[in-house]
């Protein structure tokens, strides 16, 4: 269904990043940084809300076949963004500070549907 729309996985990945970039901006969240990699894995987005760090992991299904989007955050999923939030912690020399993990699902396209799931662990 997407042949033709994106060039690969990576190109698809960050277009729905982006959209999610937008949305929580039209939100009030501030945007830092995207696609941090480490040895642990990738955050998806880095924004703070107020003054409280939010890492965002961002899942995109073109359907809820096989549990849709909200069934892709694994708990192997969490336990590597757990590790990469504290490497981007240590990075950052960032210690002491509010934080928490959001999930952004998004379902469908032509509008797509995007949940925003605060604190999701």
């Amino acid at each position: 269904m997407f042949k033709g729309l994106f060039k690969n996985t990576r190109d698809k990945g960050n277009h729905y990043e982006h959209l999610a970039k937008s949305f929580l901006k039209k939100q009030g969240l501030c945007y830092v940084e995207c696609n941090y990699y480490c040895p642990f894995g990738e955050i998806d987005l880095v924004m703070k809300d107020a003054d409280c760090w939010v890492f965002i992991e961002v899942k995109y299904r073109q359907s809820k076949q096989f549990g849709g989007v909200l069934s892709a955050l694994s708990t192997t999923k969490q336990k590597r963004l757990k590790r990469s939030i504290y490497h981007y912690l240590a990075e950052q020399k960032l210690h002491n500070v509010p934080l928490r993990v959001d999930f952004i699902a998004i379902e469908g396209k032509d509008p797509p549907n995007i949940q925003w799931i605060k604190s999701v662990f």
